[in-house]
């Protein structure tokens, strides 16, 4: 006989950059399009939080259930939290979120949801036909770092501007990685202007591994 009920729930992320790919490769990715979040109080004990959260929106089902659900037309819903920052995501569909939470729900599509300076909404491809998860470095957090570098591009050595961008903490997604792109061309922009050496590219990190976003020992999405 099947477990309705999942005990097991994996929902609180010991990272920004885990609970970022949680978020937005298992989630966003996958149509929840429909989230409220909200933080916990200091002085509040979070779990008494999620436990009220997860069941009086039956977020701990099982996977059975849930295809079950989502076959009759219910939403699919799943919580996340990281420290006491948390996020309730929901497919379409019919359900006890979109009635108890009304107007409260935003949509990825339209409203990114920002945290620790990021930016995480659903985007369509290139030509349309699909969307995506798309996580950058929110959009003021990304002027405040390009007007900083671009101060200090003629007083920093390259070996300084390198370090300082690869220091910079934000996982490579590919939109990340154009951002910080676009940061190293005005970076040179500058020191090209004042005859100064530009900083090679290779001095970047460009690329992004994977995090296990529940901890060691568990799977990585």
């Amino acid at each position: 006989m099947e477990s309705v009920v999942a005990l097991d729930y994996r929902y609180e992320c010991g990272t920004v950059e885990g609970f970022i790919q949680q978020l937005a490769v298992s989630y966003v990715a996958r149509g929840y399009w429909f989230y409220v979040s909200g933080m916990i109080p200091e002085g509040k004990e979070p779990l008494r939080t999620d436990d009220k959260l997860m069941t009086q929106y039956g977020v701990r089902v099982s996977k059975w259930t849930r295809a079950r659900k989502k076959k009759a037309g219910q939403a699919s819903v799943h919580y996340l939290r990281h420290g006491r920052f948390w996020v309730i995501v929901a497919t379409h569909g019919e359900g006890h979120f979109f009635t108890a939470e009304g107007s409260g729900v935003r949509d990825f599509r339209k409203q990114p949801l920002v945290y620790h300076g990021y930016s995480v909404s659903s985007r369509r491809s290139r030509g349309g036909a699909r969307r995506h998860a798309s996580v950058r470095i929110e959009r003021r957090q990304y002027l405040v770092l390009r007007a900083f570098f671009e101060e200090e591009a003629m007083r920093w050595s390259v070996e300084r501007i390198g370090r300082e961008l690869a220091a910079l903490p934000f996982a490579r997604y590919a939109p990340v990685r154009n951002q910080l792109f676009m940061l190293w061309r005005a970076v040179n922009r500058r020191r090209r202007q004042g005859g100064l050496e530009t900083v090679p590219q290779g001095l970047v990190p460009w690329g992004r591994k994977p995090v296990r976003p529940f901890g060691p020992g568990q799977e990585v999405v």
